[in-house]
This record gives C-alpha cells, structure tokens and sequence, in this order.
C-alpha cells in the first residue's frame, strides 16, 4: 500500500466521543482587517474592505485584494441587510453533537450603499445563522428572502465574534 499502513480487522477500537475531544484555549491576534471588523460588530455596524481595481468588497475584510493581488483600497461601511443565497437545516451542531430542533444557518449577500454587482460577481456575503422557520428551507421559500441582522442588545456585545449578531430575521 502507497502512503500508509493498512489496518488489520480488530485494530481499530470506537472510542467513545468525550475520550478524545479535549478543549483548548486559543489566543489569537485579530489583526487590523479583522480587528476593525469586530470592533465594527460590537458597535452594530458592519465593515468591510473594497478594491477599486476589481470592485470586489470583502466581508469579513481582507487586507489585500484576492484577484489583484495587491493592498485593498479602503474600507466601506454595508448594510445589516441583504438576500439570503442558500440555506440549509442543520440537525447536527457546531461541536457534532445531535440537535432536537434545528439551527437555520445561511450566506446572505449583504447590501452595499453606493455598488451594483451583477450576477455574476458575488458582492459581500456573510455565513451566519437564519431566525427562519424549518419549512422555510423546506419548501426553498427562504431563497432569495430579504432579511436583515438581529443584533445583540448593546451591554451584550463584546466584539469578540460575530455572534454579535444573533441571527438574520426576514424583514417585515
């Protein structure tokens, strides 16, 4: 066998799923894209960078363009709101266990004052959670459904992630 050992019947054991997850405590430096951006967040707004080149603008924020190859242009201020591209009901969570009800999660193409972009050029879009009803997503009522950020209350908001935002709601 190329590029590894086989492994005989009997030599793999099932460890129980605790056994070997362990938790670990990351430190990480934001940076400035991403130190702006989540300073953003804490403030209810949200930021991202735009290339005056190509005319991509980048959510989360890049510091250089990923076409150009070359420094961002400067940052640009987008809307809470937007569209909602794809969707998908998740029954298992972030951390793999089984969920009984559950979580929407969406990319929403975010709206951004001033730009146009066409079918073709996917504008700013960000992957968070949708406070949307299952059947929603069932019968694909949720594509294309405009939808705008529900926030945290400001006292809650840290600026640590984009949980911040607690999901995106239709908008009424």
């Amino acid at each position: 066998m190329v590029g590894g050992t086989p492994i005989k019947e009997g030599e793999i054991r099932n460890y129980p799923h605790e056994e070997w997850v362990k938790p670990f405590q990351y430190n990480v430096t934001a940076g400035t894209a991403y130190s702006k951006f989540l300073e953003g967040l804490r403030n209810g707004r949200i930021y991202g960078t735009y290339c005056g080149r190509c005319g991509h603008v980048f959510v989360p924020p890049k510091m250089y363009c990923p076409y150009c190859f070359k420094p961002v242009d400067g940052w640009v201020e987008v809307r809470d709101e937007g569209t909602v591209i794809t969707a998908v009901a998740s029954y298992i969570s972030g951390t793999r266990e089984p969920l009984k009800e559950p979580r929407i999660v969406g990319v929403i193409k975010l709206d951004v004052p001033g730009k146009e972009f066409s079918e073709h050029r996917f504008p700013p879009g960000i992957m968070h959670y949708l406070c949307v009803d299952p059947e929603d997503v069932k019968s694909m009522k949720v594509f294309g459904m405009r939808v705008k950020a529900r926030w945290k209350p400001a006292n809650q908001r840290t600026g640590g992630s984009v949980l911040d935002i607690e999901c995106f709601e239709p908008v009424r």
